[in-house]
Order: C-alpha cells, then structure tokens, then sequence
C-alpha cells in the first residue's frame, strides 16, 4: 500500500470545503501582553500606531472600503468611532492607506 494512502485526510478548510465551514463565535480577541521594557518612547508610540492603523484598516476592508482611495480622513475616523478607539491622526489616516495599498 503507497504511503500516501496511509496519512489521515486533513479537516476541510474555509477554502477547500465545499460547503462553508462555520467559524467559532463570539470572537476573543487575544489577550494583552506588556509591551518590552527598555525601548525608546517613540518606538512604543510607533507601535501603537501601527496596531491602531491595523485595527482600523480590517474594520474598512470588512465594511467593504477595499481601495485606498475610498479611505478618506473622514471615513477611517467614523470607522474608528464605530469600532471603539479614539479618532486617529492625520499621520495615522496615512498609514491605514499604505497598510491597504501594500496588503494588496
């Protein structure tokens, strides 16, 4: 018997069922950690930017704002209202545009 035939099939993924598999709900968000000590000021600022830019370009590309253009200042800080954190900056509204050019 050829060894392939002897390894287990592996579960059905969302891309490869051919029904949808359903995903386990209520999503938890991962807990927190503290971020490592010792680092410059402007790097924890940095990182947190990113994260928050993140956050809020998931929230636009799953309420349906898929290019960069659609995401004007206005529309990524009603985003931000609606999810919960407080309204980004200019600097942050930039980066949320160059996560969704780059991720594309």
């Amino acid at each position: 018997m050829p060894a392939a035939a002897l390894k287990p099939k592996p579960l059905p993924t969302q891309s490869t069922a051919r029904r949808s598999v359903p995903l386990e709900l209520p999503y938890a968000p991962v807990p927190k950690r503290p971020l490592p000590p010792g680092r410059p000021r402007q790097w924890y600022i940095t990182h947190n930017r990113r994260l928050k830019a993140m956050r809020l370009a998931i929230a636009l590309l799953d309420s349906g704002v898929h290019l960069p253009d659609q995401a004007r200042n206005e529309t990524i800080r009603s985003t931000a209202e609606l999810i919960g954190v407080h309204p980004p900056s200019d600097t942050t509204c930039h980066m949320v545009r160059a996560f969704m050019r780059y991720n594309r």
